[in-house]
C-alpha cells in the first residue's frame, strides 16, 4: 500500500512563495536541463477557441529526482469578465521509481504562477545589468505583478511602469504593487513610454499582436517575453531578434515552434535551424550570456515541464517535511 498526499492551493501558499528559494529551484531546473539527460516532451495543447481557452499539458523526467510532475493547466482569456481569473490548473506528482501517484496538487495554477515569475528572475539574474533599477512590465494581471516582484529579487529595482490596454487596470495595478513593494509604480497608456529607459522590459499578455517594436529598444536593455506559449501569440517585434545582441531561449526546439523566436524563423527573418543559447547553458555557465552594459539581451520564455516538475518536488518536499496536505491511503 502507499499513501498519496492531497494539496489544495490553500496548502502550497502557506508552503511555497515566491522568494529566494522557488527562484534557486528552478534555476536549478534551468541547470539540469542543460547538464542532464532530461526528458522533456513537446507541450500537448488543446485550443478551445470559442471561449478564447487554452489547455497546455507539460511535463519533464528529471534524472535524480524521486518523482515527475504532469501538469494540466487551463488558460481561458474571457474569465475575468465573469469575475473569476483567466488561468487555473493542477499538477500530479508521481514516483520515477514505480510511477505510483505521490501528490495531487490542486493548486489552481499558483505554482505555475510562481516557477513562472521565478524564470523571469532567473532570465533577469543572468541577462540582466547588475545596477537595473527601472522596469517596464507589459500586462496588468497576475503574472504582470508576481514578474515585478521577482525582479525586486534579484536586481535592484527602485522604479516600474505598468503599460495595459486597459488603463483603469494598469493604474489599479500599479498602487497595489507600489503599495506592496514600497518603490514608485506608475502606469502607462504608451508601450513606447512604459518601455523608454527602462533597464529590463518584461512582457505578460496573451497578445496575438506585437506590442513592443524592435525599433523601441535601446543599448542596454534586457527584455524578457512571457506571453507566447502557443503559435497564435506574439508578443514582439519578429525584428527585434536580430536587433538584440543576445537571444536566449529557454528551450529552443520549444521557442522554434510556438515562442516569438517562431515568429522571427515565420517571416524569414532567421533560418529555422539557425542556433541559439538556452537559459541553463548559461546558467550552467557553458556559454556566456550579457558581456557589456551595451548589449541589447532579449530571452524568449514559453515555460517548460522541467520548471513543473522542479516547484513541484519542491512542494512535496516541503508537505512532508511540516505534515501539510491529507494523506489518502492508495
Amino acid at each position: 500500500m502507499s499513501d498519496m498526499t492531497i494539496l489544495t492551493e490553500k496548502d502550497l501558499r502557506k508552503i511555497i512563495r515566491l522568494d529566494a528559494d522557488a527562484i534557486a529551484c528552478v534555476e536549478d531546473a534551468f541547470h539540469a536541463l542543460a547538464t542532464k539527460p532530461v526528458v522533456m516532451p513537446p507541450i500537448l495543447r488543446l485550443d478551445i477557441v470559442e471561449a478564447r481557452g487554452e489547455v497546455d499539458v507539460k511535463t519533464a523526467y528529471v534524472p535524480g529526482l524521486d518523482g515527475f510532475a504532469i501538469k494540466i493547466s487551463p488558460g481561458f482569456f474571457d474569465n475575468p469578465k465573469l469575475g473569476i481569473p483567466s488561468t487555473n490548473g493542477m499538477m500530479v506528482l508521481l514516483s520515477a521509481k514505480t510511477g505510483l501517484v505521490q501528490a495531487l496538487l490542486l493548486d489552481n495554477g499558483y505554482l505555475t504562477d510562481i516557477r513562472t515569475a521565478a524564470a523571469g528572475a532567473v532570465a533577469a539574474r543572468h541577462l540582466s545589468r547588475e545596477n537595473s533599477s527601472n522596469a517596464a512590465i507589459f500586462g496588468a494581471g497576475m503574472q504582470a505583478g508576481l514578474q515585478l516582484e521577482a525582479l525586486a529579487l534579484v536586481r535592484p529595482i527602485r522604479e516600474a511602469r505598468i503599460w495595459a490596454r486597459d488603463i483603469a487596470k494598469a493604474e489599479a495595478t500599479a498602487r497595489a504593487l507600489g503599495a506592496k513593494l514600497g518603490i514608485e509604480v506608475t502606469a502607462s497608456g504608451d508601450p513606447r513610454a512604459a518601455m523608454s529607459g527602462a533597464d529590463i522590459i518584461v512582457t505578460t499578455t496573451p497578445s496575438s499582436e506585437p506590442i513592443v517594436k524592435a525599433e523601441w529598444l535601446a543599448p542596454g536593455q534586457h527584455l524578457t517575453a512571457m506571453g507566447s506559449d502557443a503559435e497564435h501569440k506574439n508578443e514582439i517585434d519578429p525584428a527585434a531578434i536580430i536587433r538584440a545582441d543576445i537571444y536566449v531561449a529557454d528551450r529552443l526546439s520549444q521557442t522554434r515552434k510556438l515562442g516569438e523566436l517562431h515568429h522571427a524563423i515565420t517571416k524569414g527573418l532567421v533560418a529555422a535551424d539557425q542556433e541559439f543559447a538556452e537559459l541553463g547553458q548559461i546558467v550552467a555557465g557553458h556559454t556566456v550570456g550579457r558581456t557589456s552594459d551595451e548589449e541589447i539581451t532579449f530571452a524568449d520564455l514559453t515555460g517548460t515541464g522541467i520548471q513543473d516538475t522542479a516547484i513541484a518536488t519542491l512542494a512535496f518536499a516541503r508537505a512532508r517535511a511540516t505534515g501539510a496536505g491529507t494523506k489518502f491511503e492508495m
